[in-house]
């Protein structure tokens, strides 16, 4: 058992060596110590394949993924690169589940501006019309709206530029005169601080409920796809949505060219009378 806890300690000091994030090395240390809480004393290939089959029958496929990947950075670790495991091939969704209808996101808000919540009416339609995720949302600030957009500086340096539409533009420059309100960032809590991730999904839900809407399409994520899919219904081009989405592989943009779930439902309930 002490052996364990030393090699543990020390892939632990090896990888903050790196230039990885603190939550992938947590990530990884917490794997690899389920991993070596799972395993025998002596690491061998028949021993690993054991753990891989574990994972999938008690995980989901991505977090399978993410746990083999810190075991393999620890083989590398104890110089056991020839026991590396192989990853498991994800198969790809044909459709989205749980995107915001059009219906849906203009009902939502009518209702937020008719309720004078206007703070949360911004909310919203700056996720459906900009994309942002709802990490790069509560980055925003009045000067990005006077610039008109934001950098969003991600892993490896790279920057992915946020535009705020011209509409939107000139819609929040009016609230942010009735509100005076100068500089800063744009969402705030009720105590005046920065609004938080988790702070917007609660808070989605809970207008969900008020306004008898299904609870399962009214999250940040969901306004993030109907961007997605809205912009590819307006303007055909994939490869630019891929930029503006700051999507790596055009892969992952490729599903916004199929149906929901909810439209696939649709279209069968309409098409299939026989």
């Amino acid at each position: 058992m002490t052996e364990k806890i030393d090699l543990l300690e020390g892939f632990k000091t090896k990888i903050r060596e790196t230039n990885l994030t603190m939550n992938t090395i947590d990530s990884y240390t917490h794997a690899v110590k389920h991993f070596l809480s799972n395993s025998k004393n002596i690491i061998t290939k028949k021993s690993l394949l054991e753990y891989k089959g574990y994972l999938l029958e008690n995980y989901k496929p991505k977090t399978v993924n993410i746990r083999i990947l810190a075991v393999n950075k620890f083989l590398e670790f104890l110089k056991l690169n020839k026991l590396k495991l192989k990853m498991i091939k994800i198969q790809q969704k044909t459709f989205i589940e749980n995107v915001i209808s059009d219906v849906d996101y203009e009902f939502l808000k009518n209702k937020l501006k008719e309720n004078k919540e206007t703070n949360w009416y911004f909310v919203v339609r700056y996720l459906a019309a900009t994309g942002a995720r709802v990490s790069e949302l509560i980055q925003i600030k009045v000067e990005s709206v006077k610039r008109g957009y934001i950098d969003i500086y991600g892993k490896g340096g790279k920057v992915r530029r946020l535009y705020i539409p011209k509409l939107l533009i000139e819609e929040t420059e009016e609230w942010l005169k009735q509100i005076r309100k100068e500089s800063g960032y744009l969402f705030l809590n009720r105590f005046g601080n920065r609004i938080t991730t988790r702070g917007i999904a609660h808070q989605l839900k809970h207008f969900a409920r008020q306004y008898g809407m299904n609870e399962k399409v009214i999250y940040p994520h969901s306004f993030r796809h109907r961007f997605a899919k809205n912009f590819l219904a307006k303007h055909n081009d994939i490869a630019l949505l891929a930029d503006l989405m700051g999507h790596e592989d055009i892969a992952t943009t490729r599903i916004y060219l199929r149906a929901s779930s909810e439209e696939q439902r649709e279209i069968i309930d309409r098409v299939v009378t026989w």
